[in-house]
């Protein structure tokens, strides 16, 4: 099943393939996930569910390291470019490409677990406000 729609239709592409092979959604793997993520959660006091809370904004906003990462590393090599240069050109092209691959891959790497960090702090948020609201007196 591939989309290049992200995440959320991929979900909905498996769950529209669930129900037309008239199985249950609860029997796909990420959907138990999400209910015991819920249940742990759910079975968690009020008061320690805030700590968490706290710890997880914080965690969230902590990730934004990679994005410093990837704006100033160019930066850096920008001020040595020229002995960056003269290591890499010596010999020939061959050091110039394993380090240019080497940089995209570790760049690429860091920016899709940065995000998918985001997603999974955003996830686990979200449960934990859903029940802080379900306690709450009205």
């Amino acid at each position: 099943m591939f989309s290049l729609r992200g995440d959320a239709h991929k979900v909905f592409l498996q769950l529209r393939q669930t129900v037309h092979q008239k199985q249950s959604i609860h029997s796909l793997k990420s959907i138990q996930e999400i209910e015991e993520i819920y249940a742990f959660y759910q079975g968690l006091d009020s008061h320690t569910l805030r700590l968490i809370y706290y710890r997880i904004i914080k965690e969230k906003n902590g990730t934004g390291i990679v994005p410093i990462f990837v704006t100033s590393v160019p930066w850096f090599f920008f001020l040595f470019s020229k002995q960056l240069q003269e290591f890499l050109f010596k010999e020939g092209l061959f050091l110039w490409g394993v380090f240019s691959l080497i940089y995209l891959v570790t760049l690429s790497l860091s920016v899709v677990v940065h995000f998918r960090e985001k997603a999974w702090a955003a996830f686990h948020l979200e449960i934990i406000q859903d029940i802080l609201k379900e306690r709450k007196p009205s």
